[in-house]
Formats: C-alpha cells, sequence, structure tokens
C-alpha cells in the first residue's frame, strides 16, 4: 500500500480547503469502499482526510414535511429510522438489501451514494480500465460482462480500445431509491455551497469515464433532503441478485406510485444494475401516467423504455438477460405495490 499523509481537520470547512488544495487528496466517511481500493491499489491518495465526526449524524424533519439526511449517517441509522420506514419504506429496503450489517454500521449517507463500481476489471490494477486509469482501454468489453451495463453504452460492440469506453455499473442500493425518490444533494465546495437534484448528481462515462458524478475536487456532500412524497404514496424497492445477500444487484428497481385515482395515478421507476448510473425510466413514466397498472400495459411501457438497450456479449454468455429481466422486476414490483390499496 502506498503511503499517504492522514488529517482529521477541525470543522467542514477546514476539510474542503485541506482537499481542494492537494489534488491527490480525497474524503474519508465510513471507509467501506475506499479501504477497499487502498489495499487493492486501485486508489493511491496522496492525503486522507477524515470528514466522519464532522458533518452531521442526525435526521431531521423538513417544514414541508420531508426528512434531512446528515452526510454521516450510517446506513442503518437511516434503515431503523421510523420515519423513514414509515414514509420511504423503498428508501429502508433498499438500504437492507445492501452489504451486511457490519458494513451497513459504518457505511455513510454522504459516501453511500458515491462508492465506484465493482467491476472486476477496474478493481484489478493488472487490467485495463479506463475509469481507473484514463485512456488504458476497457477489458470488460468482450470480457465477463453478467454484473455489466445494457443502458447508456454506446452499442453491443463498443471500442475496447477507445478511451471513453466503460460498460461498468454503479453499484449502490440506495442511490437508485434516492434517484426514485427525488432527493436532493446538499454539497460544501471551494466556490461555497449548492444543492444538486440527485437525478443529476451522477453521470455517464461521456469522453471521461473515471469520473462518476458531476462533484468537483474538494466538494464534499453535507446532507441529503427526501422531499415528502404526497398522501397515500405507496413505495418499494426489489433487488434480483445472485445469491440471497451480499450481492451486488443483476437488475433493481425503486418504485414510487402516487394518486388517488387511475386519472391522477404517477409512477416513479429508478432501476439499478443495469447502466453506468441509477436510471431512471422516465419513458416508461410517462407512459403509465394516469393510466391502468397493468402487466400489459407496464411491460409495454418497460418495453419503449428499453429500446435503446444494449446487450453486452462476454464469455459468460453475456447480460442480454437483462433487459427482459428489468421488464419482469418492474412488473412485479409495481404489481406488489398496487395490491396494497
Amino acid at each position: 500500500m502506498k503511503p499517504f499523509a492522514f488529517a482529521r481537520p477541525g470543522s467542514v470547512a477546514e476539510a474542503v480547503r485541506q482537499v481542494a488544495a492537494e489534488p491527490g487528496a480525497v474524503f474519508l466517511g465510513g471507509g467501506t469502499n475506499l479501504v477497499d481500493h487502498l489495499k487493492l491499489g486501485v486508489a493511491t491518495p496522496e492525503l486522507v482526510v477524515d470528514v466522519r465526526r464532522l458533518t452531521s449524524r442526525e435526521i431531521s424533519d423538513l417544514p414541508d414535511g420531508g426528512l434531512r439526511l446528515g452526510a454521516a449517517t450510517t446506513n442503518s441509522e437511516v434503515a431503523a429510522d421510523r420515519r423513514v420506514r414509515e414514509r420511504y419504506p423503498v428508501l429502508a429496503q433498499a438500504l437492507l438489501a445492501g452489504a451486511t450489517g457490519q458494513l451497513r454500521n459504518l457505511a455513510t449517507t454522504g459516501g453511500n451514494p458515491l462508492q465506484r463500481t465493482r467491476c472486476v476489471y477496474f478493481q484489478d490494477v493488472t487490467t485495463a480500465c479506463n475509469k481507473r486509469e484514463p485512456g488504458s482501454g476497457c477489458s470488460a468489453v468482450n470480457g465477463y460482462t453478467r454484473y455489466h451495463a445494457v443502458l447508456g453504452v454506446p452499442s453491443a460492440m463498443p471500442d475496447p480500445t477507445a478511451p471513453e469506453t466503460c460498460i461498468a455499473t454503479h453499484p449502490s442500493d440506495m442511490a437508485v431509491a434516492l434517484a426514485a425518490l427525488d432527493a436532493v444533494v446538499h454539497v460544501l465546495g471551494p466556490a461555497g455551497e449548492r444543492t444538486i437534484p440527485f437525478g443529476e448528481l451522477h453521470r455517464l462515462p461521456g469522453d471521461d469515464p473515471s469520473r462518476d458524478t458531476v462533484l468537483g475536487h474538494g466538494e464534499l456532500v453535507t446532507a441529503i433532503d427526501l422531499p415528502p412524497l404526497p398522501d397515500g404514496a405507496r413505495s418499494a424497492y426489489r433487488k434480483v441478485r445472485d445469491r440471497a445477500s451480499y450481492a451486488f444487484a443483476l437488475v433493481s428497481v425503486a418504485a414510487v406510485v402516487a394518486g388517488d385515482s387511475t386519472s391522477e395515478r404517477t409512477v416513479r421507476i429508478a432501476l439499478g444494475g443495469v447502466a453506468h448510473k441509477p436510471w431512471r425510466a422516465a419513458r416508461a413514466e410517462e407512459l403509465l401516467r394516469g393510466t391502468p397498472l397493468t402487466e400489459h400495459a407496464v411491460g409495454h411501457a418497460m418495453g419503449v423504455e428499453l429500446t435503446t438497450a444494449q446487450p453486452q456479449p462476454g464469455i459468460d454468455g453475456g447480460n442480454g438477460f437483462k433487459i427482459p429481466l428489468a421488464t419482469r422486476t418492474v412488473v412485479a414490483t409495481l404489481r406488489d405495490l398496487t395490491r396494497e390499496t
């Protein structure tokens, strides 16, 4: 492991200044992702700045009926909070679907959505990876693609040598739920405070796969707001994986259904395990607005949503199965939610 300096500043503002002043500096929250990457040689920072005791560890009510999650609140604390379980069951379910109890006791609200991909090639420093080493190529193309993206990728056969190629997926369960809840992220950086709609926080690879989010260097997540849901709204999270626990999603769905009548009904759908970022199914949502949520209607809407999906071939048979699996998972999730009425 490469030696690095360690700092424990006295305030959030001081932590931001320290990281902003050092190009090789990173923030440390729970450390459940960063420490792994330090051991693997994926992350080689010059300076690690501990912010765990600086940001808020409170879950507080907002005047509009929403909730504010302090960045230092742990995944376990958020999942166990009565207000979260009652108002936002989709978030509590997503958190409990992730990792193990021990990891959830450490992982933080500010850090979980920023965790990096678990692509096996990204974590293997002996292989080429544009996300880890820009311009080196993408070893995942035509490799082991079972856990890789089908949405937000340029084609079913991207050029593995191109510097912009990346077919990795975002691993966070929590982030998928936050995308469906239209959460808002509070950030403090060298230029001051700003807020970011959660749907705009993460980015597709574009011409720089090494950047997972729109955050600039030195910007720190300080809190995440959950806006209030309409009265009577129902929500749920469903995760499909290779084993019952401690596994990342092949496909996951966070769904919110609101509206007292069919004509007023709105649906929010976010997908995990299928793209470089939590994928908001905007086209499907629009098609399902004000319509009965029959299996046929939901299946048709998801068929339209997935018209741009690009299944990736691979040594394991590829990941084309994710396309029908995503549709079936959305159908099952919405069927269960509407049965509760």
